[in-house]
């Protein structure tokens, strides 16, 4: 049976590069969009292309009240696409970033940092725990700046230190129904992430660079294909982990 992954913020960056990697890797794809829906259905389109299934479902991960509608429609779109009243795999991508001193930070930028990055991964998982296959997969995307810091990231990179705690719990308390739960941690990618500053500042970009082993900060390439590879049989066996991806990053 193929598998069917979900994908949140897949539009653009690390969650469009993973649906793609899991697609030419012969799975099905949910991708979730914030509000760039044509971005989401240029990706469908290439998934289509290449053989396999996908819908793209609007989703705001920072808003749990919309949870509820947002676990019907995906409960419709498995049914009238798939037959099925399952998904297999669940990557909570989704989410932005924040950059400010403690000293600067505002009580509206750190809530809403906790509400996509933590509280939101949290009770959107719980909503789709009925949904989600036994012997499926959850995938939570966290931070190489949870182990090197950078001033500026502490909001963000406390919520992301959150997710990797809350990952080892999702294992145990789901390890019952075989789903495994593992934390992956991307290093600074060019991505149009917080504005694309890694990608187009050059700077910034020399930065990360400099503090990593391969000399030069990531791209969606490599992380995409990593996600993908996390979710086959072949990585059965890995539970409750948290994987660096970030090329050496600040060793």
């Amino acid at each position: 049976m193929t598998k069917i992954t979900l994908i949140t913020g897949s539009s653009r960056g690390l969650g469009r590069n993973t649906a793609l990697s899991v697609a030419r890797g012969g799975g099905d794809v949910v991708a979730t969009y914030h509000s760039s829906s044509d971005d989401a259905d240029a990706v469908v389109a290439e998934i289509k292309a290449m053989g396999r299934k996908a819908v793209a479902l609007q989703l705001d991960a920072g808003k749990v009240s919309s949870f509820d509608a947002f676990a019907g429609r995906l409960r419709a779109a498995l049914g009238d696409i798939w037959q099925r009243d399952t998904f297999d795999a669940l990557v909570n991508n989704a989410g932005h970033g924040d950059y400010a001193l403690i000293s600067d930070t505002t009580e509206e930028q750190f809530d809403r940092l906790v509400d996509v990055h933590f509280k939101g991964v949290f009770f959107l998982t719980q909503k789709l725990l009925p949904l989600l296959a036994d012997g499926g997969r959850i995938v939570n995307l966290s931070s190489g700046l949870t182990r090197v810091s950078a001033p500026g990231w502490s909001a963000y990179s406390a919520v992301k230190g959150a997710i990797e705690i809350l990952s080892i719990y999702m294992a145990k308390e789901l390890g019952s129904r075989g789903i495994a739960v593992n934390t992956v941690a991307p290093g600074a990618i060019e991505t149009d992430f917080f504005g694309g500053a890694v990608r187009d500042t050059p700077d910034f970009n020399k930065f990360f660079a400099d503090m990593t082993a391969l000399g030069r900060v990531g791209v969606a390439d490599d992380i995409g294909p990593m996600i993908a590879s996390l979710l086959k049989e072949d990585n059965r066996w890995i539970n409750a982990q948290r994987i660096e991806v970030s090329g050496g990053q600040g060793i």
